[in-house]
C-alpha cells in the first residue's frame, strides 16, 4: 500500500556522471540522426559528427537518471503496473557537448484517483553542471501507477497538458524509427530489458521489445524541430507530451504540428500495422 507522505519523503539516490563529446553524438544516433537518405541530412551532421558540435535539447532525459527508484519495497509501489504517463523537460540553456552533472529527485505529487483506480506520482529531477554550479535542466517524470489508487491521498495535483487545436495541423512531419534504435539509445543509460528482451516484452504482452518512451519523444522532438524551425533545435527550451501508446523500432511516426505564439504545439501517431496516436498533448517552447 501507498504511504503519500513517506513517499513524498523517500530518499532517490544523487546522481554523478561525466559525458563526453562521444555520448552526445551517440544519443544523437540513438534518434535516428545522420541518416544519408534523410532531408536534414546536412543539418543533421553537427549533432553526429564533432566539428562543430552540438547537443540536442532532449538530451537532457538521459543525464543523471537514477534508475528504477521505485522499484524500492519500501515505496510501496507495484513497479509491474506502472507506466510513464508523461514528460517534462525545462532546459535553463543550450546543453554542453560535454561536461560533469550532478542530478537531484525527488517526489513531488502523489495523486490518488481512488479505490480501483490509478495513482499519479510526479517526480522531479534537476541536473547541475558541476564545472559552473549552473541548473542545466529539470525533468518532470509522470508515472501512472495502474489500480494502485485509493490509499487515501489527495485526489489532485496532476499536471496538465497542452491542449491541441482542433484544426488541420499547419505542418506534418515523417520521421523512420531505425529498426536498431533500442539497441542504439540503451547505451544513452537506459538498460531496462523490456526495450531488448524478446521473452520478456512477450511476457508483458507486448509482440516485440516496445522502444523507449523518450526515443520516441525525442525523435519526435526533432521531427518537428525539422519542419517548422530548420532544425535549430537550441531555440527549445521546454517540451512536454503524453504517453499514449507504445512505440516499436522500424515503425514510421507522423508528426503534427501546429504554430502557436512562442511555442510548437504536436501530435504523434505511427503509421502502417497497428498505427496509434503514440503522443498526445504536445508542447514545445522555444525562445525568440
Amino acid at each position: 500500500m501507498i504511504d503519500p507522505e513517506r513517499l513524498l519523503r523517500h530518499p532517490i539516490p544523487e546522481i554523478r556522471q561525466k559525458y563526453s563529446r562521444k555520448d552526445t553524438m551517440l544519443y544523437a544516433l540513438g534518434l535516428g540522426l545522420g541518416r544519408r537518405s534523410s532531408p536534414s541530412h546536412a543539418q543533421e551532421m553537427r549533432y553526429v559528427y564533432e566539428k562543430e558540435l552540438s547537443a540536442l535539447p532532449t538530451m537532457g532525459l538521459v543525464l543523471g537518471y537514477p534508475g528504477l527508484w521505485m522499484g524500492d519495497s519500501a515505496t510501496g509501489i507495484d513497479v509491474k503496473r506502472m507506466l510513464h504517463g508523461a514528460q517534462v523537460v525545462r532546459l535553463s540553456k543550450p546543453l554542453p557537448v560535454e561536461g560533469e552533472v550532478v542530478s537531484t529527485s525527488a517526489v513531488i505529487s502523489v495523486v490518488d484517483k481512488g479505490p480501483g483506480r490509478d495513482a499519479v506520482v510526479v517526480t522531479r529531477r534537476r541536473v547541475v553542471d558541476t564545472r559552473r554550479d549552473e541548473l542545466l535542466c529539470e525533468l518532470d517524470v509522470v508515472s501512472v501507477l495502474r489500480g494502485q489508487g485509493g490509499f487515501g491521498g489527495s485526489p489532485s495535483g496532476a499536471p496538465t497538458f497542452a491542449a491541441i487545436p482542433e484544426r488541420s495541423p499547419d505542418l506534418v512531419d515523417h520521421w523512420d524509427l531505425d529498426e536498431r534504435a533500442a539497441l542504439i539509445y540503451r547505451l544513452s543509460g537506459d538498460f531496462n530489458p523490456l526495450h531488448v528482451d524478446e521473452a520478456l516484452a512477450q511476457s508483458v504482452g507486448f509482440a516485440q521489445p516496445i522502444l523507449h518512451g523518450l526515443c520516441t519523444l525525442g525523435s519526435a522532438v526533432c521531427s518537428a524541430s525539422r519542419a517548422a524551425l530548420g532544425f535549430e533545435a537550441e531555440r527549445i527550451r521546454m517540451v512536454a507530451a503524453r504517453f499514449t501508446a507504445p512505440t516499436y523500432p522500424g515503425q514510421r511516426l507522423r508528426t503534427e504540428i501546429w504554430r502557436a505564439e512562442g511555442e510548437l504545439l504536436f501530435r504523434c501517431h505511427t503509421e502502417g500495422e497497428g498505427a496509434a496516436c503514440v503522443l498526445d498533448n504536445g508542447s514545445i517552447s522555444l525562445t525568440s
